[in-house]
Protein backbone atom coordinates (compact mmCIF):
# COMPACT_ATOMS: atom_id res chain seq x y z
CA UNK A 1 0.00 0.00 0.00
CA UNK A 2 2.67 2.63 1.01
CA UNK A 3 4.55 1.82 -2.53
CA UNK A 4 1.29 2.77 -4.13
CA UNK A 5 1.39 5.68 -2.49
CA UNK A 6 4.66 6.76 -2.98
CA UNK A 7 4.31 6.05 -6.91
CA UNK A 8 1.04 7.98 -7.09
CA UNK A 9 2.66 10.97 -5.08
CA UNK A 10 5.50 10.57 -7.53
CA UNK A 11 3.06 10.86 -10.28
CA UNK A 12 1.14 13.87 -9.48
CA UNK A 13 4.17 15.72 -8.70
CA UNK A 14 5.90 14.84 -11.82
CA UNK A 15 2.23 15.96 -13.29
CA UNK A 16 2.37 19.36 -11.77
CA UNK A 17 5.92 20.20 -12.77
CA UNK A 18 5.29 20.64 -16.14
CA UNK A 19 4.32 23.89 -17.98
CA UNK A 20 0.67 22.93 -18.97
CA UNK A 21 -0.44 21.34 -16.81
CA UNK A 22 0.11 24.28 -14.72
CA UNK A 23 -1.19 26.66 -16.70
CA UNK A 24 -4.31 24.27 -16.80
CA UNK A 25 -4.51 24.15 -12.86
CA UNK A 26 -3.97 27.88 -12.79
CA UNK A 27 -6.75 28.51 -14.82
CA UNK A 28 -8.83 25.94 -13.29
CA UNK A 29 -8.48 27.44 -9.71
CA UNK A 30 -8.56 31.06 -11.30
CA UNK A 31 -12.02 30.46 -12.50
CA UNK A 32 -10.61 31.32 -16.73
CA UNK A 33 -12.42 29.89 -19.44
CA UNK A 34 -10.19 28.20 -21.63
CA UNK A 35 -10.88 25.43 -24.34
CA UNK A 36 -8.92 23.03 -21.71
CA UNK A 37 -11.04 24.26 -18.78
CA UNK A 38 -14.13 23.85 -20.67
CA UNK A 39 -14.04 21.01 -21.76
CA UNK A 40 -12.94 19.56 -18.01
CA UNK A 41 -16.52 21.34 -16.96
CA UNK A 42 -17.79 19.75 -19.53
CA UNK A 43 -17.09 16.25 -18.97
CA UNK A 44 -17.85 16.48 -15.29
CA UNK A 45 -20.89 17.80 -15.93
CA UNK A 46 -21.69 15.18 -18.31
CA UNK A 47 -20.16 12.55 -16.03
CA UNK A 48 -22.98 13.80 -12.98
CA UNK A 49 -25.85 13.91 -15.29
CA UNK A 50 -25.52 10.34 -16.27
CA UNK A 51 -25.20 9.46 -12.07
CA UNK A 52 -28.22 12.02 -12.04
CA UNK A 53 -30.02 10.32 -14.98
CA UNK A 54 -29.50 7.11 -13.86
CA UNK A 55 -30.43 7.40 -10.28
CA UNK A 56 -33.62 9.32 -11.59
CA UNK A 57 -34.63 6.38 -13.85
CA UNK A 58 -34.54 3.80 -11.24
CA UNK A 59 -36.64 6.05 -8.86
CA UNK A 60 -39.22 6.77 -11.74
CA UNK A 61 -39.31 3.63 -13.66
CA UNK A 62 -38.15 0.44 -11.57
CA UNK A 63 -41.20 -1.30 -11.19
CA UNK A 64 -42.07 -0.83 -14.77
CA UNK A 65 -39.04 -1.75 -16.94
CA UNK A 66 -36.42 -2.88 -13.54
CA UNK A 67 -33.35 -1.14 -12.43
CA UNK A 68 -30.63 -1.84 -14.65
CA UNK A 69 -33.39 -0.82 -18.07
CA UNK A 70 -34.54 2.19 -16.24
CA UNK A 71 -30.94 3.22 -15.00
CA UNK A 72 -29.48 2.28 -18.35
CA UNK A 73 -32.48 4.84 -19.94
CA UNK A 74 -31.73 7.39 -17.36
CA UNK A 75 -28.11 7.50 -17.91
CA UNK A 76 -28.49 7.96 -21.59
CA UNK A 77 -31.47 10.83 -21.14
CA UNK A 78 -29.97 12.22 -18.40
CA UNK A 79 -26.89 14.42 -20.52
CA UNK A 80 -29.38 15.45 -23.18
CA UNK A 81 -30.51 18.46 -21.87
CA UNK A 82 -26.84 19.01 -19.45
CA UNK A 83 -25.13 19.36 -22.73
CA UNK A 84 -27.10 22.00 -24.26
CA UNK A 85 -26.95 24.27 -20.83
CA UNK A 86 -23.19 23.20 -19.62
CA UNK A 87 -22.10 24.75 -23.15
CA UNK A 88 -24.44 27.85 -23.36
CA UNK A 89 -23.44 28.29 -19.22
CA UNK A 90 -19.59 28.41 -20.43
CA UNK A 91 -20.28 30.64 -23.65
CA UNK A 92 -21.92 33.62 -21.18
CA UNK A 93 -19.38 33.24 -18.72
CA UNK A 94 -16.63 33.24 -21.34
CA UNK A 95 -17.75 36.30 -23.13
CA UNK A 96 -18.98 37.97 -19.89
CA UNK A 97 -15.05 38.49 -19.50
CA UNK A 98 -14.41 40.21 -22.12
Amino acid sequence: MNGAIATLSTYITDLTATPTAQRFLTNLVAGEITLLTGIFWLVLAVGISIVGGAIGGMLLASKDLGYRLSAMIGGLFGPVGVIPAVLVGLAVLKLSHI
